[in-house]
């Protein structure tokens, strides 16, 4: 063959490499051409065996130079317009794979799924409600009782909306998703897990000025509200330092200080996020005690709520200043009006909540907790099972690709 086709075309002479599609090309248009002409012994035949070599050449051009069909439909008036374009080859677009791999931290009621890390497959063009119902379906709870929203080592970063795209969901910080408890057991203490011992530095503590709710709140309270808080080591100056760091990295160490002991690394956030339902006309004394029973399960000992005073400093987490606190002195804490304006901006989805960030003082927090961190998560085989998943290189069908390649397409109508 090589023989043959080298005496008919120079340039595939010779032991180099060449192009398969290249000689496919030409080796058709030679087929083309030859069955097409007639030589003289077969002009001497007659016009049968002419007419069989002239068919012979149709038949290659139907088999080798296909036609592709265009139908252009208007929307309105329902015409058709249909365009035959003859070709060669054709290049099909491959389909790009449409899900991503994203961890979502569940912290349901159920003590199955009481802060267990699963895998899901969301789509890259989803928005944040198919995330919900996806993490509803997973936990086997209602989609309108889930709380998403992202938690870094610093806090509670923001709550996640159902219209906001999924592509940036995950990526400033880990994303959880919480469920309420019932209406009927607000406040219900809980024990919980706790993560190895891990000493901080201790550093200057600066104590910011409260902003005081207003004392024109004359009307009555009345409903619950529901409280999504974290727990800091630290207050407001000590916990700006670490608010320009990348959520999901180590913060870095002073020059001073070695970089080999992973244990001098300071994470401000300590213990699990809480939800708790509180009543709206709770008083500090009350809310205090809720949340300390909240964390019996971490804490080092019995503590005494009555008389001691405030423990620690309520701060409104999100926005650009942290300077939003609500003050022991309020006989309603929770009616601060700081506390209407995060309900009314809380976005689409899920229960209408209130991002709280507890600072308890250092000295207050070693006395009272210890060493302790963040929460263990266990990982579920949802993690492993999607990262391989993604991980591997994609592949798809010789039809898949037609499809895409035939797909119906939607053009504006000024375009039209």
């Amino acid at each position: 063959l090589q023989n043959i086709v080298s005496k008919h075309s120079s340039q595939f002479r010779g032991n180099a490499q060449h192009d398969a599609l290249e000689f496919l090309l030409w080796l058709l248009d030679r087929m083309h051409e030859d069955l097409g002409a007639a030589s003289p012994a077969q002009q001497s035949r007659g016009p049968t065996q002419v007419g069989w070599a002239l068919g012979g050449r149709a038949r290659c051009a139907d088999a080798a130079h296909p036609s592709a069909r265009s139908s252009l439909t208007c929307p309105h008036c329902l015409k058709q317009s249909n365009t035959f374009d003859p070709f060669l080859c054709i290049s099909l677009p491959i389909p790009l794979r449409q899900t991503r791999a994203l961890n979502v931290t569940l912290v349901l009621q159920c003590e199955r799924w009481r802060f267990v890390r699963v895998g899901l497959a969301v789509p890259l063009l989803g928005t944040v409600a198919d995330l919900r119902e996806m993490v509803a379906r997973e936990g086997r709870v209602p989609a309108e009782q889930v709380i998403l929203a992202e938690v870094s080592p610093r806090g509670l970063l923001r709550s996640l909306s159902d219209p906001e795209a999924l592509r940036a969901a995950g990526e400033a910080a880990p994303v959880y998703a919480f469920q309420p408890p019932p209406a009927r057991r607000a406040g219900c203490p809980r024990s919980l897990p706790t993560s190895p011992a891990v000493p901080r530095p201790e550093g200057p503590r600066l104590l910011p000025s409260a902003a005081r709710s207003s004392d024109c709140l004359h009307r009555a309270p009345g409903g619950r509200i529901l409280l999504l808080l974290c727990n800091t080591a630290g207050t407001g100056p000590q916990l700006a330092r670490y608010r320009h760091l990348p959520a999901t990295l180590s913060y870095p160490l002073p020059a001073h200080v070695t970089r080999s002991p992973m244990s001098l690394l300071p994470v401000p956030r300590f213990g699990p996020p809480l939800v708790l339902r509180e009543e709206r006309g709770v008083s500090w004394e009350q809310l205090q005690q809720n949340i300390l029973a909240q964390l019996r399960g971490v804490l080092r000992g019995e503590v005494r709520p009555q008389g001691t005073g405030a423990l620690f400093r309520i701060r409104l987490a999100g926005g650009s200043a942290p300077c939003t606190y609500l003050s022991p002195q309020d006989p309603r804490p929770l009616c601060h009006p700081a506390i209407d304006r995060a309900l009314q901006l809380c976005g689409t989805g899920g229960p209408p909540h209130v991002r709280l960030t507890v600072e308890w003082d250092t000295s207050t927090k070693e006395r009272l907790f210890g060493s302790i961190q963040e929460e263990v998560v266990q990982d579920a085989e949802s993690v492993r099972r999607q990262q391989q998943a993604h991980g591997q290189q994609h592949s798809c069908t010789l039809d898949e690709c037609f499809q895409l390649y035939t797909k119906e397409e939607q053009v504006q109508a000024s375009w039209a």
